[in-house]
């Protein structure tokens, strides 16, 4: 079952790690520490003695200890993440940290939750040319996956990552229809150079900074992303969810 769970496109980006995900015992903190080694980072076991320093978690994680569960498929794909993304991850990090650093009430402003709901669900999108943005800027479902089918198969819009580590958790669960939340690059260069744009846009605050900036993504309209995707699929509203009114998204990164 896990085994054809993991080929899916949304692992793509751990393909080079998915002995892990299958292997008969879970990877423990040293095994992740061996073949995942981050510079300047390590995983730590999440426990009540490392819990009793007070800290907040993303303060822990600046000075160099990613809190890690065992047997916890959560914490196992963020620390996936973590490797396969290492300069994004310390970008959201560290401005996480600014923001804690503001704060004294322990509450979560608007920043604070874009940057989390990205950590937990983000999807970043390449989109070659800006007007392919149209239907998705309007929720126009059927327009943006049925529409612009040979545009997702040619890849001039696609998914270049999955940063979201809740995300893949919950595509664990047998039928569920996932939602991502993107950040999207209006360019034509190489994905390296584009994951570099968005790393430097979360280091300066160009992004990240309201969770209505996120565009939401059903992924299981991509093409071939989903086993029945007919006029049908397209038409349920509880997963394709119209656009509310008010609702607009800034720009895309170039």
């Amino acid at each position: 079952m896990l085994a054809a769970t993991f080929t899916h496109p949304l692992f793509d980006d751990l393909a080079a790690c998915r002995d892990l995900l299958l292997a008969a015992e879970w990877p423990g903190i040293d095994l992740l520490n061996t073949r995942l080694p981050l510079p300047g980072r390590h995983f730590i076991a999440q426990d009540e003695a490392l819990l009793a320093d007070g800290l907040h978690y993303e303060v822990r994680v600046a000075q160099g200890r990613i809190a890690t569960r065992p047997d916890n498929w959560h914490d196992l794909f963020n620390a996936l993440v973590w490797a396969r993304h290492p300069a994004l991850k310390a970008a959201l990090n560290a401005r996480q940290c600014l923001h804690v650093a503001d704060r004294d009430d322990g509450q979560r402003n608007r920043a604070q939750q874009a940057l989390t709901q990205f950590d937990e669900s983000g999807v970043i999108v390449r989109v070659r040319e800006a007007s392919l943005l149209d239907a998705w800027d309007r929720h126009d479902w059927s327009g943006l996956f049925r529409g612009h089918a040979d545009s997702w198969r040619r890849g001039d819009i696609a998914v270049i990552a999955v940063i979201g580590h809740a995300l893949l958790e919950q595509a664990l669960l047998p039928g569920r229809r996932l939602v991502g939340k993107c950040v999207v690059v209006a360019r034509d260069a190489t994905v390296e150079t584009d994951l570099a744009r968005v790393v430097a846009a979360i280091r300066n605050g160009e992004v990240l900074e309201d969770p209505r900036e996120l565009r939401p993504l059903p992924l299981a309209g991509i093409p071939g992303w989903h086993p029945q995707q007919d006029a049908g699929f397209y038409a349920d509203a509880d997963y394709f969810r119209p656009l509310r009114e008010g609702r607009a998204y800034p720009p895309p990164l170039v």
